[in-house]
């Protein structure tokens, strides 16, 4: 039973209403991206606008709509260089637990190939695998590498290590369906 939310109380994550806000804020690129670069450290809008070569207004756009969903925090208040209040933000990680809506496959899929477009192709290490498996083989697929992303996800970040982008994608392969 849903609930109205009060200042004391806060909206019930799971009602629909709450997973559809949820998927309209991870339905864009450009959020997708300012949560990943927020993952291991707190950035300004600035920061962020600047990592992105994007307006600070546009940015800023983006950035409250994740903080307002609970995907970004805001930090305590730090100075700049300039002594202007500046406000960090740090990805809360609640993308990874949230369900993706109608198209994120897509917005997903664009994600990659806009932060992949960034960097060397011979750094990109990709497979390309086509199987056939029955019910049972598919399960067990999905869950050992879902497995594999818990691992790794829940793992404390070492802050010097390399950071890297992990892209997974299983589909049907249409074009390989036996004709009946």
């Amino acid at each position: 039973m849903s609930h109205s939310a009060t200042a004391d109380t806060p909206p019930d994550p799971g009602t629909e209403a709450e997973v559809d806000a949820d998927a309209r804020a991870l339905a864009s690129t450009v959020r997708i991206r300012i949560l990943r670069l927020c993952l291991d450290e707190p950035l300004t809008n600035r920061e962020i606008a600047e990592r992105l070569g994007r307006n600070p207004a546009t940015v800023l756009h983006h950035v409250r709509t994740l903080v307002d969903r609970g995907f970004l925090a805001a930090e305590p208040v730090r100075r700049g260089a300039r002594g202007s209040r500046e406000v960090p933000y740090r990805s809360t990680r609640k993308s990874w637990r949230t369900p993706g809506g109608p198209g994120m496959s897509r917005i997903l899929i664009d994600t990659f190939l806009e932060e992949v477009a960034l960097v060397d192709p011979s750094t990109v290490l990709t497979t390309r695998l086509g199987l056939r498996l029955d019910e049972a083989g598919f399960d067990e697929l999905v869950t050992r590498v879902n497995g594999v992303f818990e691992e790794f996800a829940a793992r404390e970040p070492d802050l010097d290590a390399t950071p890297y982008s992990v892209f997974w994608a299983l589909h049907e392969d249409v074009t390989r369906r036996t004709a009946s």
